[in-house]
């Protein structure tokens, strides 16, 4: 049975987090269950072990297939597979190869009660549905069915630098941590290296040739054992989540000895950090997991900065020598202390020697000792020196002197107000005028002041209200009594004033590091670029911390300012400082160990892509150390702003390579294009040549006919050349254009000339009005832009009785052209899109062309600042307008 604590305080209370985590559990209850065979290497059996379950599974009647598992044709392995309902593999074709996959739509589709899908980690051939396997998994499993797998540890993402350190290989197929956090069940599959290496030798892993190349790369018995600690550690830091998740959702009180943990407490005194290093080499010698807490009972107000920057020290050498560090709060510490402990397995309480004694309540040692329960308490001696003293008569709590003088000023106005009332009321009625300023100093000035008006009121209402006046001679022991319960009162009420104000004061301190986090990630969430994303960071900087920023980003293997507000001190130290702080991944200057003597504090903005950039804050009010929740909060700002321009360098990235492929797509649609326009002409020419050569006999007729076809295939290839070469200058910038005064019927009638044999047979109108003016405009380029609209109507009007029309007017401060047809018009949908480079619109027919026409039409016209658009015309057809400004 669980130990019941028998304490005064209530350790029994689960934990919210464990409230939440039994909901997520339920939630998960319609979820598949995911048991991962874990392995430290390939060849210690995970595929058999997960043979041999399913098997079992199907022997007890539980509906189990085969969705996936490679036998890499071993024997005894394929023998487990025999009687197993297997799902047929789906082959993919790539590249010419067909690959076989996993066939997850036949997984779910036959929906058994257990699937075995082996290697977790696998990366599916570029056309599957998902891209790992973990997550076609993921998929089965919310379809209800449960799943075995298997596993190596050096796919796992937060390995894969340690793993290529002892290894010296990158593994490229990984998957997240939370897939392995998330299983329901991991079974380690373990052997003895030595038969793994034997295993190997025979030929049970790899064939011949392939197990040489790994016994020489990978497989040596430094590596293997060291990736056989890997996957033991790992299982048991899952286990021993496991076991304290199950802890705090029964409220059981620890702890459970399964492991050491051991919690350090520290304090204001510079001791504390005697505590700090006897901490690490205890847990050093148990090899064991340590923490750190410090429980803030009071106002930090109530703290010089100098034990404020001590308490920073502490807990920052602490976190140094590798703990965890935890700031509490609460009034009562030996209580926030064995709470925590109970709540996080905590095994061991480490705490200083008492530095001094108190003789009216029992003293923090002893309180934790009390009631540690099962927990080890260890009880360090340490040297008390000036400073520790000093800390010892400040954390009296000592109200200014200005509160005392209130307090005599508020008795002597009560002693005021009594001699007043003197003959009105009853002498021990007046009692009540002194009670009530006692009341007052007590909930306003706090329990010195309060205990002052106590005194000197009792004095006053002696020296002036009883007989024997103005003598303090009295003998009447009621009012001794009635001065001791003033007192007693005073003495309650401040207290418990003190203790309102405090833990006041720690929830407005900690609803203020939530709503500045709060308010920093709502404005991220909403950015949508960098600058945005920089702009709401400093704005919340600067409301939190009264600072000044200066932010760098990445730029190939450096950083670069983007953004240095006005008063950040940003010389060529502080780059130096910013610039070690990128390259090393680590905070650096002001309050830090590492170049502390720069004006700023410089944190690395960190992700899983390495570091992005740096953050740089200067603050106005300098102390020797930064406060450790101040300390943290700065991270946590860090973190958020981090991952916000992450988010926004991978959207670019995303971006990048939307653009990457489709200028793959371009160029492959260029390439083709060509190869087939330049193929067409050359076949046609050497056919005509050709038929000249061979035969001698040929008579004049078709000899002309010969070099006629070959001529107009040479023209036609030339204007295919022409346009991929004006293409190419447009984008590089290289036309200049050559502006000059133009008639608008000249551009026309030069257009008109390139077409007369096209056009002989067709009708044609042209509509011209007499009023237009001269046309600034490169008169070369503005031809070629109307001669391919030309083009473009006669290609796309294929018979002859299909006539063509030209109009030309101005309107307002334009100039408008437009060119007409009753051809087969364009789709809706491609209205925008056939002036991009190479789009062509498909249509049964096949149409000559590259796509480039169009797109060139559209830079020279923007590049004289008019536009160009086309639209279908009423009764069928197009019609292409060119506007170019006055």
């Amino acid at each position: 049975m669980p130990k019941k604590s028998n304490s005064k305080y209530d350790f029994n209370r689960p934990e919210p987090e464990a409230f939440l985590a039994a909901a997520k559990a339920e939630d998960q209850q319609l979820k598949g269950k995911l048991k991962i065979f874990l392995g430290y290497s390939a060849g210690v059996g995970k595929t058999y072990a997960m043979l041999e379950a399913i098997q079992h599974c199907k022997q007890n009647g539980i509906d189990a297939v085969i969705g996936y598992v490679e036998t890499h044709k071993r024997k005894e392995t394929e023998a487990l597979i025999q009687g197993m309902e297997i799902i047929p593999r789906k082959a993919i074709s790539y590249k010419g190869t067909a690959i076989e996959e996993m066939d997850l739509d036949a997984v779910l589709k036959r929906h058994p009660r257990l699937a075995a899908v082996d290697e977790l980690a696998h990366t599916n051939s570029p056309d599957s549905r998902h891209l790992k396997r973990y997550q076609d998994i993921e998929e089965i499993l919310a379809a209800g069915i449960d799943v075995y797998t298997t596993f190596n540890i050096q796919h796992l993402e937060s390995l894969n630098d340690v793993v290529a350190k002892i290894s010296g290989v990158k593994m490229r197929e990984t998957i997240p941590d939370r897939v392995l956090q998330e299983a329901d069940e991991i079974e380690v599959v373990d052997i003895p290296i030595g038969e793994l290496l034997q295993r190997l030798k025979e030929g049970k892993v790899y064939l011949h040739e392939q197990a040489l190349r790994a016994a020489q790369n990978f497989f040596n018995e430094g590596n293997l054992t060291a990736l056989r600690e890997l996957t033991l550690r790992r299982a048991a830091k899952r286990i021993d989540a496991q076991m304290q998740g199950y802890i705090q959702r029964r409220a059981i009180v620890g702890p459970w000895p399964s492991q050491e943990h051991l919690l350090v407490c520290v304090s204001p005194y510079p001791s504390s950090v005697e505590l700090v290093r006897a901490g690490s080499l205890l847990a050093t010698g148990l090899d064991a997991q340590w923490s750190v807490v410090y429980v803030e009972p009071s106002l930090q107000s109530r703290l010089s900065d100098a034990d404020l920057v001590q308490i920073a020290k502490t807990l920052e050498l602490a976190e140094d020598l590798g703990a965890q560090t935890v700031s509490l709060t609460g009034e009562n510490i030996a209580a926030e202390v064995i709470s925590y402990a109970m709540r996080h397995n905590i095994t061991k309480i480490m705490i200083g020697k008492p530095l001094k004694q108190q003789w009216f309540k029992m003293n923090l040692v002893d309180q934790i000792i009390r009631h540690s329960g099962d927990i080890d308490v260890h009880v360090i001696n340490r040297t008390l020196d000036k400073q520790d003293k000093s800390v010892v008569s400040f954390i009296r709590y000592k109200s200014p002197w200005y509160y005392y003088l209130n307090s005599l000023t508020l008795v002597a106005a009560a002693s005021w107000v009594g001699e007043m009332l003197r003959d009105s009321v009853a002498t021990i009625n007046l009692v009540m005028i002194y009670f009530l300023a006692v009341v007052v100093s007590a909930v306003w000035w706090g329990r010195g002041p309060s205990l002052l008006a106590a005194v000197l009121g009792f004095t006053a209402f002696d020296f002036l209200f009883v007989p024997q006046y103005y003598t303090l001679d009295s003998t009447d022991t009621q009012y001794l009594l009635t001065f001791a319960v003033v007192m007693i009162i005073g003495f309650i009420i401040s207290s418990l004033t003190q203790q309102k104000h405090r833990q006041t004061e720690a929830v407005r301190q900690r609803e203020r590091r939530t709503s500045a986090l709060y308010g920093l990630s709502r404005e991220l969430a909403r950015a949508v670029d960098t600058e945005e994303i920089l702009k709401a960071v400093i704005k919340h900087l600067n409301q939190t911390f009264d600072c000044r920023t200066a932010i760098f980003l990445r730029e190939r293997d450096a950083i670069a300012e983007k953004i240095v507000e006005a008063g950040f001190p940003l010389d060529e130290r502080e780059k130096a400082v910013a610039s070690w702080t990128f390259q090393n991944g680590q905070a650096a200057g002001y309050s830090t160990d590492t170049l502390p003597a720069a004006a700023a504090i410089y944190f690395p903005l960190k992700t899983n892509q390495g570091v992005l950039g740096v953050l740089g804050i200067h603050f106005k009010d300098r102390k020797e150390k930064m406060n450790i929740d101040d300390r943290h909060l700065l991270e946590s700002f860090m973190t958020q702003t981090a991952l916000a321009v992450e988010r926004v360098f991978l959207v670019e990235e995303a971006r990048q390579i939307q653009l990457m492929r489709e200028k793959e797509i371009m160029q492959s649609a260029l390439f083709d294009s060509i190869s087939h326009d330049l193929k067409a002409p050359l076949v046609s020419i050497r056919e005509s040549l050709s038929a000249m050569l061979e035969n001698k006999n040929l008579d004049e007729k078709a000899k002309q006919d010969s070099v006629e076809t070959a001529y107009e295939e040479t023209v036609r290839m030339n204007q295919l050349i022409n346009n991929l070469l004006d293409m190419a200058r447009l984008e590089a910038g290289a036309y200049k254009l050559s502006l000059k005064s133009c008639a608008v019927r000249d551009l026309i009638g030069t257009a008109m000339k390139e077409f007369e044999e096209a056009l002989q047979n067709r009708k044609v109108t042209i509509k011209i009005s007499n009023d237009l003016p001269l046309i600034q405009m490169d008169f070369t380029l503005m031809v070629k832009v109307l001669s391919n609209v030309i083009d473009n109507a006669i290609k796309y009007s294929p018979f002859i009785n299909l006539p063509i029309d030209i109009e030309a007017e101005t309107s307002k401060d334009h100039l408008e052209i437009r060119v007409a047809d009753r051809g087969l018009g364009i789709p809706t949908e491609d209205l925008e899109q056939i002036f991009d480079k190479f789009y062509r619109v498909k249509r049964p027919q096949n149409f000559e062309g590259t796509g480039l026409g169009l797109s060139i039409c559209k830079r020279i016209v923007e590049a004289h600042k008019g536009r160009i658009w086309a639209e279908n015309r009423p009764g069928g057809g197009s019609m292409i307008t060119i506007v170019l400004p006055l």
